[in-house]
C-alpha cells in the first residue's frame, strides 16, 4: 500500500476518492458529507487496507488516552455514518467489512492514485441550465420559454457526457424565478458554471439571449443573442450548446456516441413541435385532467406529422403512467402504450428512452423478461448517462432480478445530475424500503414532502415505509394526506387500506373496502387495492384471489411481489408460488426474492 499520508494524495475506491489532507470525500466529483470522527476511521481503514483494523487501534487512533468517551457507542455511530454516506450495508458489504468482536476491513480495491490537483483537473465540469424567462407580452408563452430551457439542456447533456455533467429538467425548473445567488446554487448544486437567459417569440420569430456565468467567481464567460425563425429552432439550440461547451473547453470527442450521432430535426412541422411541447408541459401535472390534455396535444401533432417519433414516445410514456398510477385498467393502456413505443422506435431506433420504456412494457404486459433485457441493454447502449434511462433499468431490470443494491446505485447516478427530482428519490426509496432498509427509506420520504409539499408521491411512500417500520399513526396520516391529493383515487386507497388493517383500525378499514366496491361498479380500481385492503385485515384467502387477478389485469403493483416485505409470512403458501409462476418468475430460488425465469444468466 502506497504511502497515504503524503501530502496532496487522493485515493479512489469505487465510486469515490478521498482528499486526504483537505479531508474530504468525493462520489463521482460531488462532495460528499461525512464527519470528522467518521472521515479518520476511513483514513485508517484505507492506510491499512485489505487487512483487519481492531476496534482498539480505531479507539487509540481517534481517541486518545487522555480523552475520556463512550468508545463502543461512539466508534459504531462512526461506523454506521461512513456506511451511510458510502451507501455500504454491514448484511452486504461492499466496501467495509466487520468482522464481530474483531474489528473492520475496507475490502474494496484501491483503483489509483492522483494528486489534487490532477483530480480536480481530470473530474466533469458540472454545468446547470436555469429556466429562460419568457420576455413575450404573452404570459401564455411560459411553456415555450420552459421548453427552449430543456432543449438547450438536453443538447449540452448529449454532447460530451464523459466530460461535461449537466444537471437535469427537474431540478434545474425547481430554480425557476429564484431569488438566490449564483454562489449559493453553485453550492446547492455543485455546479461549476451557470447558463441564464431569456426568450422572446413573436409570431414565426425566436429570440433568445444566453449567458454562462463561471460560480467560482462569478465571471460572465460570455453573453449572446440568437434570433432565428421558428424553423431553426433546432439548429439555433444546437448553436448555443456548442458555442457554451467550448467556452468551457469541451467539444464532442469522435469515438463517444455523442460525437457519432447523427443530429436530425424531431419534425419539420412547426405547429406539431408547438403542441407536442404543450403536451410535455401539461403532462408532468400527473393529474387526469392533464393527462387528458396532455394526450390531445400529442395526437394532434401526430396528426399533423405520422412520423414524429418524439410524439409517439411521449403518448407511450404517458399510457404507461397511467396504468401506474391506475387511472384506466392496467392491461388495456399497457397494450395501447406498447403499440406508441414500438411506432416510435420503427421511426427513430436510435431513442434511448423509449426502448428502456418499451422495456418496462414488456414487464408489465408480457413478463417476458428476456425482451426485458434486451431493450434495457439497447437503451443502455444508446445513452448510458440518460438520469431516466438509470431508473428504468433500475426498477424495470434490476428489481424484479432482486439486485436491489445494484438498482440503488443506478439511481443514486441519476440522482447525481437530477438531485431534487421527486421521481428519482421515491425509486431511491422504494429500493431502500424493498431491501428492509427502513430509516433510510423513511429519510428519502421525508425529502420527498419536503421537495413538493402538494403532490402525493412523498406522502404515498412516505406512508408505505412508515408502514414497514410499525410507525403506524404516521403512515395512516401520510396516506390520508395522499388520498387527499390524488381526488381519493383508488391507488391510494388500497394502500391506507393496508396500513389501517395492520394497525387494528378494522371498522374504518372495512368501510374503505367497501367504498371500493362501490368505486368498482362505476368505475376501475386496480386489483391490488383490494389484495392489499384484504391482507392488512387478515383476510388472506380474499387476498390471495385478488393478487391473482392483479396478475391477469397486468396491474403495475403486483410486479414486486417477491420483495413486498409485508408479504414475507405468506412466501411460504402454494398459492404465492403459483403466483410467481404466472409472472415467470423463478420459484426455485431464495422464497423471498428469485429470479425471473426465462431471462439469460449472462453476466451483466
Amino acid at each position: 500500500m502506497p504511502d497515504i499520508a503524503t501530502p496532496q494524495k487522493v485515493i479512489r475506491f469505487g465510486e469515490f476518492e478521498v482528499d486526504l489532507q483537505a479531508g474530504r470525500l468525493f462520489k463521482r466529483g460531488v462532495k460528499v458529507k461525512l464527519r470528522e470522527q467518521s472521515f479518520q476511521v476511513l483514513a485508517v481503514l484505507l492506510e491499512h487496507h485489505g487487512q483487519v483494523v481492531k476496534r482498539e487501534e480505531l479507539q487509540r487512533r481517534l481517541w486518545p488516552d487522555d480523552v475520556f468517551v463512550d468508545f463502543e457507542n461512539n466508534l459504531n455511530t462512526a461506523i454506521g455514518r461512513l456506511r451511510e454516506a458510502l451507501g455500504d450495508s454491514a448484511e452486504h458489504p461492499r466496501f467495509i467489512e466487520t468482522l464481530p468482536k474483531h474489528g473492520y476491513r475496507l475490502i474494496a480495491e484501491v483503483s489509483e492514485i492522483v494528486t489534487a490537483a490532477e483530480r480536480i483537473h481530470a473530474r466533469r465540469a458540472r454545468l446547470v441550465v436555469l429556466p429562460f424567462v419568457n420576455l413575450s407580452a404573452d404570459a401564455g408563452e411560459e411553456y415555450f420559454s420552459d421548453a427552449m430551457t430543456e432543449e438547450v439542456l438536453t443538447e449540452l447533456a448529449a454532447l460530451a457526457p464523459d466530460h461535461l455533467g449537466v444537471i437535469a429538467r427537474t431540478t434545474a425548473m425547481r430554480y425557476k424565478r429564484t431569488q438566490k445567488d449564483v454562489a449559493q446554487i453553485g453550492r446547492e448544486l455543485s455546479v461549476d458554471y451557470l447558463v441564464e437567459g431569456g426568450v422572446r417569440r413573436d409570431d414565426d420569430r425566436i429570440a433568445i439571449t444566453v449567458q454562462l456565468i463561471r460560480v467560482s467567481d462569478q465571471t460572465h464567460l460570455f453573453a449572446r443573442r440568437y434570433e432565428a425563425g421558428f424553423r431553426d429552432v433546432f439548429n439555433m439550440r444546437r448553436s448555443i450548446a456548442e458555442a457554451i461547451a467550448a467556452q468551457v473547453g469541451i467539444s464532442p470527442a469522435s469515438d463517444t456516441p455523442a460525437g457519432r450521432r447523427v443530429t436530425r430535426n424531431p419534425t419539420e412541422d412547426v405547429v406539431a413541435y408547438n403542441l407536442y411541447r404543450q403536451g410535455r408541459h401539461q403532462m408532468v401535472k400527473d393529474t387526469p385532467e392533464s393527462f387528458a390534455k396532455a394526450k390531445q396535444c400529442f395526437e394532434e401533432a401526430i396528426s399533423r406529422d405520422p412520423r414524429f417519433a418524439l410524439a409517439y414516445d411521449a403518448l407511450a410514456e404517458l399510457y404507461w403512467y397511467l396504468g401506474f398510477l391506475g387511472f384506466a385498467p392496467a392491461k388495456d393502456v399497457s397494450t395501447t402504450g406498447m403499440f406508441h413505443a414500438l411506432r416510435a422506435l420503427d421511426i427513430d431506433d436510435t431513442l434511448a428512452e423509449t426502448h428502456a420504456l418499451l422495456g418496462l412494457f414488456r414487464k408489465e404486459l408480457d413478463f417476458s423478461w428476456v425482451d426485458v433485457k434486451r431493450e434495457m441493454d439497447r437503451a443502455r447502449e444508446l445513452n448510458p448517462t440518460s438520469p431516466l434511462v438509470r431508473v428504468y433499468y433500475a426498477f424495470g431490470w434490476l428489481l424484479p432480478e432482486c439486485r436491489l443494491e445494484e438498482a440503488a446505485a443506478e439511481i443514486e447516478l441519476a440522482l447525481e445530475s437530477d438531485p431534487q427530482s421527486v421521481l428519482m428519490r421515491a425509486w431511491l426509496g422504494v429500493m431502500l424500503w424493498l431491501s428492509r432498509q427502513y430509516d433510510r427509506a423513511i429519510e428519502q420520504g421525508r425529502l420527498m414532502v419536503e421537495l413538493e409539499p402538494t403532490t402525493l408521491l412523498g406522502y404515498w411512500m412516505l406512508g408505505m415505509f412508515l408502514r414497514e417500520n410499525g410507525m403506524f399513526d404516521q403512515a395512516i396520516a401520510a396516506h390520508r394526506t395522499a388520498v387527499e391529493l390524488s381526488g381519493g383515487a383508488p391507488l391510494m386507497l388500497g394502500w391506507l387500506g393496508l396500513a389501517l388493517g395492520q394497525a387494528g383500525h378494522t371498522e374504518e378499514a372495512r368501510a374503505l373496502l367497501e367504498r371500493l366496491y362501490a368505486t368498482a361498479n362505476t368505475g376501475y380500481v386496480p386489483p391490488t387495492s383490494f389484495a392489499w385492503t384484504h391482507f392488512g385485515l387478515g383476510d388472506i384467502d380474499e387476498a390471495f384471489v385478488w393478487m391473482d387477478r392483479a396478475v391477469d389485469g397486468r396491474d403495475h403493483m403486483i410486479v414486486p411481489i417477491k420483495t413486498y416485505p409485508f408479504l414475507d409470512p405468506i412466501r411460504g403458501d402454494p398459492r404465492y408460488v403459483a403466483l410467481l409462476r404466472k409472472l415467470n418468475y423463478d420459484t426455485e430460488g431464495p422464497g423471498t426474492c428469485c429470479r425471473p425465469a426465462s431471462a439469460s444468466r449472462t453476466n451483466m
